[in-house]
C-alpha cells in the first residue's frame, strides 16, 4: 500500500465528507485520496479500494468497537472502549495496549496517545488571510506525528471510531 513517509516529519491527511450519507474521504496535502470509509459497511480502504480494517461496533457493550482485516470477524486486531463520555468530552482506551484517545467531537478535536507521547490528533481548519475565515465543519485535519512507525491505517481507524455516531457522520 501507498502510504505517506514518516520519517521525522508531521504527516497531515485530510477529513472531508462532501455530501449527507456519503462515506468519508482521508486525502494528503495534494489532495491524493490515501483512505477512504464507507460508512454503511464502516470499511477502511486505502486508495486503490482495498480493504484494510472493517470497524465493527459491539451492539452488546455500546461503548465497544473492534477492528479486524477480514469480513468474517474471527479474530480481532484491536479493541477500543469507551471510557468517559460527557458533552464536550469523549475517552477512549485500546485494549492490550497502552494507546488512548482524547477529545471532544464538537470541536474536531482529538489526540491519540501512546503511553504519554502523542501520536497523532485532529485540528478544525482556518484558512489564511485577511478573514480567518473557518473551513467548514464537514473539512478538518489529521496529523500524524513521527516516530510512530505503525500501521497509519491503525491510526485512521482510531479517529474514524471516536468520530463514529457524531453529527459528522449525519
Amino acid at each position: 500500500m501507498d502510504q505517506p513517509n514518516s520519517d521525522g516529519v508531521a504527516i497531515d491527511l485530510f477529513i472531508s465528507k462532501t455530501k449527507k450519507g456519503s462515506n468519508l474521504k482521508f486525502t494528503d496535502s495534494c489532495s491524493k485520496l490515501v483512505f477512504s470509509v464507507d460508512r454503511h459497511r464502516r470499511l477502511l480502504s486505502d486508495s486503490c479500494g482495498n480493504p484494510l480494517i472493517f470497524i465493527s461496533h459491539n451492539q452488546k457493550k455500546k461503548a465497544s468497537w473492534e477492528g479486524f482485516t477480514s469480513e468474517e470477524k474471527n479474530d480481532p486486531m484491536f479493541r477500543v472502549e469507551r471510557t468517559t463520555n460527557t458533552l464536550l468530552r469523549l475517552e477512549f482506551q485500546v485494549t492490550n495496549s497502552d494507546f488512548k484517545m482524547r477529545g471532544s467531537p464538537f470541536f474536531r478535536s482529538c489526540t491519540i496517545y501512546k503511553g504519554d507521547s502523542i501520536v497523532a490528533q485532529t485540528s478544525l481548519m482556518y484558512k489564511l488571510g485577511i478573514q480567518k475565515v473557518l473551513v467548514p465543519r464537514n473539512r478538518f485535519r489529521l496529523t500524524i506525528f513521527p516516530g510512530y512507525p505503525d500501521d497509519h491505517a491503525f491510526i485512521v481507524a482510531l479517529t474514524v471510531i471516536f468520530f463514529y455516531g457524531r453529527k459528522f457522520w449525519v
